[in-house]
């Protein structure tokens, strides 16, 4: 993950900026798009201090959280302990593959399968990005629920941002960057990897995820009023996939050729 020491380093800052509190668009409309959610195996991967996790075991989801950050997973497990909801932690980097990710508090193997498995913004952050896709894909279910929210690709986040993109304000220059605003903004103090909305789908696809919807959530209207340049154009991108979609470019296999056309038996039989 993008800065690892970093997220070590402003957990508190994270916890206090990110509450319990689902009031932002982005996330309401994340949980929103896992309904039913009820009874079901939840694998959120970079989980942070856990806030989309309790947000889902108080929706009655089981639930497992993973991340690398210690200070993060240690907030969690802190959560966890005050007001538990059954919710496992582990500390853990997911782009390793669920056979091979462990740590100090556990492995991932051996959990799954799961129905669901949800980032909540942490593609945007970590670095490789079809290590962390691979394992969400190899945690899930046939027919499971890969849903994540990034920041948009094809937008800048409003004043300060788009110049620090790599390359400047140019799209296809993929790489990481820093907001150079405010010091406030959790992406100045931590930045994210920008890549082109081609590679977000493509590294779906590749491990057999197919965007069943999306959504592009409008900012909260005082954070419009505050960013008016920025509230022109979406902030955030909300996927959900399902695992073991149909490619349309795979040919049909023998039992889903259908009838044939109208006038056309199929070849004769022996007698007739």
């Amino acid at each position: 993950m993008a800065g690892v020491a970093r997220y070590d380093e402003i957990a508190d800052f994270y916890a206090a900026g990110w509450t319990d509190d689902i009031d932002d668009p982005a996330s309401r409309r994340l949980l929103d798009l896992l309904e039913p959610i009820g009874g079901r195996r939840v694998l959120e991967i970079a989980c942070g201090h856990g806030r989309i996790s309790r947000a889902l075991a108080r929706r009655g989801a089981e639930v497992v959280g993973a991340d690398i950050s210690a200070a993060l997973i240690g907030k969690a497990e802190a959560a966890e302990r005050e007001s538990p909801l059954g919710i496992r932690y582990v500390h853990t980097d997911v782009t390793a593959g669920p056979a091979e990710a462990g740590g100090p508090h556990g492995e991932l193997r051996g959990l799954g399968p799961f129905d669901v498995v949800v980032c909540s913004f942490g593609l945007s952050d970590i670095d490789d990005l079809d290590g962390a896709v691979a394992t969400a894909a190899a945690a899930l279910r046939p027919g499971g629920v890969f849903a994540c929210s990034i920041l948009h690709p094809c937008f800048p986040g409003g004043p300060g941002v788009s110049g620090s993109w790599p390359g400047g304000a140019r799209y296809h220059a993929e790489g990481w960057w820093r907001a150079d605003g405010e010091l406030s903004s959790l992406r100045r103090q931590v930045g994210a990897h920008h890549r082109t909305l081609s590679t977000y789908l493509n590294t779906l696809r590749r491990h057999d995820l197919w965007v069943e919807e999306l959504a592009e959530p409008e900012p909260a209207p005082e954070w419009a009023s505050e960013r008016p340049e920025a509230a022109r154009f979406p902030v955030f991108l909300v996927l959900r996939c399902v695992k073991g979609g149909v490619d349309p470019r795979r040919p049909p296999s023998a039992g889903d050729q259908g009838p044939p056309p109208d006038g056309d038996q199929g070849p004769p039989s022996a007698d007739g």
